[in-house]
């Protein structure tokens, strides 16, 4: 097995979670995070897992785009599209927005230069459409943010090659394990490691005890009830 695993992630996603569970399940084989510049095309962002700088990456896809053929991809949850607008714009003060409510607004793209995008709406001009994610990660005092109800969203997955290096298949098993929520005892790392640790243990309270040797099956045990000599009540006697 390889000596670390390597993990790229599309800005905004979080697999710190992921990350914490696999450092303790796997101290000897650390784990390394990679973030993807690119935000919007999963092409790109699969670009580390393909030139081999990575053997997995979560990675970003719009609503209705289709998955690379040459990845295997776990589907894990939906982003909310979010419109990023400078503070004090009309939108604050609702809950949520319609994208006909942004009709008439400078809209920026969402794309790679989305940081900067996010400094030139907070310079009030214009609006941007994100997922929510990258709402919270360039959140700033000088805009505003909220939920637009009826605009297409994105999809977030694990992505491997499926012609993945034979060296790195069982490190990229374990943690697609992590992430659908297998546990330390079914983990197949884990098993050669629980069991091993398992001998030499004293048996569990209510386990059957282990068979008595030939010298202890000789020895009568002492009949409960009848005290030793040292624990039997001298009587005096009768004046």
């Amino acid at each position: 097995m390889p000596h670390s695993l390597r993990i790229a992630y599309a800005r905004g996603v979080t697999p710190g979670k992921w990350a914490r569970i696999w450092g303790e399940r796997f101290r000897r084989h650390p784990l390394e995070l990679i973030q993807i510049e690119a935000v919007t095309d999963a092409d790109a962002e699969l670009q580390a897992v393909r030139n081999g700088a990575a053997d997995l990456a979560f990675v970003r896809l719009a609503e209705g785009e289709t998955q690379p053929g040459d990845v295997h991809l776990i589907a894990l949850y939906e982003e909310r599209p979010f419109v990023v607008a400078p503070k004090g714009h009309v939108i604050e003060a609702a809950d949520e927005v319609a994208l006909a409510a942004l009709e008439g607004e400078v809209r920026h793209p969402f794309d790679d230069d989305i940081e900067q995008h996010v400094e030139v709406v907070a310079a009030n001009v214009g609006v941007v459409v994100v997922p929510q994610s990258i709402a919270r990660l360039y959140a700033r005092k000088d805009v505003v943010s909220r939920p637009v109800t009826d605009g297409p969203g994105w999809r977030v997955g694990l992505a491997w090659l499926k012609d993945a290096p034979a060296e790195a298949q069982p490190h990229i098993d374990e943690f697609i394990g992590v992430v659908r929520g297998r546990t330390a005892n079914s983990s197949r790392g884990a098993d050669a490691g629980a069991k091993s640790a398992e001998q030499g243990k004293p048996p569990a309270k209510g386990a059957a005890a282990p068979a008595a040797s030939g010298a202890d099956r000789r020895r009568k045990p002492r009949a409960q009830g009848r005290p030793s000599r040292a624990g039997r009540s001298r009587r005096r006697p009768t004046r």
